[in-house]
């Protein structure tokens, strides 16, 4: 048995308390592939690199039988309240 959605967010959450996550099963449910967006303070000040290594990080285990994983956003609160407003903005022209 792979992994689920709900172990990748779970494992997500624990470590890195995200105030909005997404998690995606895109390899037809056998837990094989997934996509994450994810919003945590504990990304403020990192590059980009760096957030991706602390999602890695935190799936340690699961990365064991994940084939693929696409962190889609890795964003800290304010970048995602930015980008929440762009695109409300962007849907009301």
């Amino acid at each position: 048995m792979g992994v689920t959605k709900e172990q990748v967010e779970s494992s997500l959450k624990t470590t890195l308390n995200p105030s909005h996550i997404e998690v995606t099963d895109t390899s037809g449910g056998c837990g094989a592939s997934f996509v994450v967006e994810i919003v945590s303070e504990q990304f403020e000040g990192k590059r980009l690199l760096e957030r991706h290594r602390m999602v890695n990080a935190a799936l340690e285990e699961e990365m064991k039988q994940i084939h693929a994983l696409s962190v889609k956003k890795a964003l800290t609160p304010e970048q995602w309240k930015q980008q929440q407003e762009s695109n409300q903005s962007n849907s009301a022209v």
